[in-house]
């Protein structure tokens, strides 16, 4: 299956990125078989980065290959993906060793409901329920160098501001 990489660079050899803020699964390449997500993710880097190229780039991964891997997958929201999520967001000190994580992404109206989870204005099973109601997109993280073998390059293509 095609899964896509929205970045304002090339990316035709994946690599684990441990960035200076907090994501939902942690440090490493995060990709997802929507091309729409993907392009929204380019589109919103090269604004912040004020740049006006950017790429969607494209690979191959065959999802059957996670039984080789250590995997944690959340196929819908759940009381362990809140908890999942809240850990790499909240907690620095957290760190998984799982290869590849697949599951939903946190977008703009996941973070409002996480932020009053987060503030105590709504339970974990209020912020589940309302997250429920949303079409949300998947993302899969590679962790480790390992992970990255089962990703292969396609090819690229060029957004443009």
């Amino acid at each position: 299956m095609k899964i896509y990489h929205g970045s304002i660079a090339l990316v035709t050899e994946p690599e684990i990125r441990h960035s200076n803020h907090t994501l939902d699964y942690g440090a490493g390449f995060y990709a997802t078989t929507s091309h729409e997500q993907a392009e929204r993710w380019v589109r919103r880097k090269m604004r912040e980065n004020n740049v006006s190229i950017g790429y969607i780039n494209v690979y191959e991964f065959d999802p059957q290959t996670m039984t080789q891997f250590k995997c944690l997958s959340f196929p819908t929201p759940t009381k362990e993906w809140v908890d999942f999520v809240m850990n790499n967001r909240i907690t620095p000190s957290f760190n998984h060793d799982y290869d590849i994580v697949y599951g939903p992404v946190a977008n703009d109206h996941v973070y409002a409901a996480f932020a009053l989870y987060e503030g105590h204005i709504i339970s974990k099973q209020a912020l589940i329920a309302e997250l429920r109601t949303y079409t949300l997109v998947d993302q899969y993280l590679f962790h480790t160098p390992k992970s990255l073998q089962a990703v292969r390059f396609i090819k690229a293509e060029e957004i443009k501001l």
